[in-house]
């Protein structure tokens, strides 16, 4: 069995790599972990949690993503530009997992925030969904 989050933040990579208004801002840089030396702008994954959901015969998973957007910018364009690419490709996208079912995958909410360094600019998205394993 395949875990429904990391099944789902597979899809998440290969959806925002397909999409041309992410690409033509970040190119590829979408990371699990962020290597060292990273070039600005960025995208990341942050903290994912599973809460059980089951019901007669399904075994159910909500599932609460946070996908972090970074720029060392000045001020905040940039990573509102990056943080709206992503939300528009992703938000309600019917994102196509191969071992689990879902049934839902939307944005929740957007932070856009200066991180303490004074220089970089980071926008946290999260996003729910709901995932059904076999």
């Amino acid at each position: 069995m395949t875990s429904p989050s990391l099944e789902l933040q597979g899809a998440i990579v290969t959806r925002l790599k397909a999409v041309a208004a992410v690409t033509s801002l970040i190119g590829t840089r979408i990371y699990d972990q962020v290597p060292n030396g990273a070039m600005f702008p960025y995208v990341s994954f942050g903290p994912t949690d599973e809460l059980t959901e089951d019901a007669t015969c399904v075994d159910g998973f909500d599932i609460s993503l946070q996908i972090d957007c970074w720029s060392r910018a000045v001020g905040f364009p940039e990573v509102k530009a990056v943080s709206d690419a992503v939300r528009a490709a992703l938000h309600e996208y019917d994102l196509p997992l191969t071992n689990n079912a879902l049934v839902y995958f939307r944005h929740r909410q957007t932070r856009i925030l200066r991180d303490p360094d004074g220089l970089t600019s980071h926008a946290i998205l999260t996003f729910e969904a709901f995932a059904e394993q076999p």
